[in-house]
């Protein structure tokens, strides 16, 4: 099993239940670089209009209006009615712990859209920290905040999935959710966004 996208910061209200997803349409929706884009925009940003976007990513109204209401139908994203204005819709991400079937019980179209979402996420990855070892001189105390470690444990696959789900239930605890994932304090006053990645496969040398 693997979880992905990003369940929602401090502050923006409770995530959803978590959801497995399988459907290949919803994995194919997910796996485009522009709905990428987006998904990390509203979830870094906030709530915002399809011309917010398309200004904020170098696109045009026209593509970010088609690629939200993609998202929508699959229940990433949802409008926000009260805060239409005329024609003009409100989009915001849906906090949602999403989680993948083991690859083994999808079926081909699924397993396709998946390795090619997984790809994605990882070209994404490394693109990001490229921009912060570009930065990191002007970032102050911030430069450092580089945490970086390689290990390698004997595992059994359900002592994986163990220290999986013991992994994120301390990112729960630090992104400050109750037991029931509700948040519940606003973050400090100089915290920032920190992009937190968990990668774990078996060697096969």
């Amino acid at each position: 099993m693997s979880t992905q996208g990003e369940p929602g910061d401090r502050g923006s209200g409770g995530p959803e239940p978590a959801r497995e997803l399988s459907d290949p349409g919803a994995l194919k929706a997910l796996g485009h670089p522009l709905r990428q884009q987006i998904l990390r925009s509203l979830h870094r940003d906030g709530p915002a209009t399809a011309t917010t976007l398309a200004a904020a990513l170098g696109e045009n109204t026209g593509a970010t209006s088609y690629h939200l209401r993609q998202l929508a139908e699959h229940g990433f994203v949802e409008d926000i009615p009260e805060r239409a204005r005329g024609r003009v819709r409100w989009w915001r991400a849906r906090r949602q712990d999403i989680r993948f079937l083991p690859r083994s019980t999808m079926t081909e179209d699924a397993r396709a859209a998946l390795d090619q979402l997984t790809e994605l996420n990882a070209a994404e990855d490394d693109q990001a920290l490229a921009r912060f070892q570009q930065r990191r001189e002007e970032m102050g105390p911030w430069g450092d905040a580089l945490l970086f470690s390689r290990s390698a444990l004997r595992l059994a696959p359900h002592e994986l999935l163990a220290f999986w789900e013991e992994y994120m239930a301390l990112v729960l605890r630090y992104r400050g959710d109750d037991a029931e994932g509700h948040a519940v304090d606003p973050p400090p006053q100089d915290a920032r966004r920190i992009l937190v990645r968990f990668l774990a496969f078996p060697d096969v040398d």
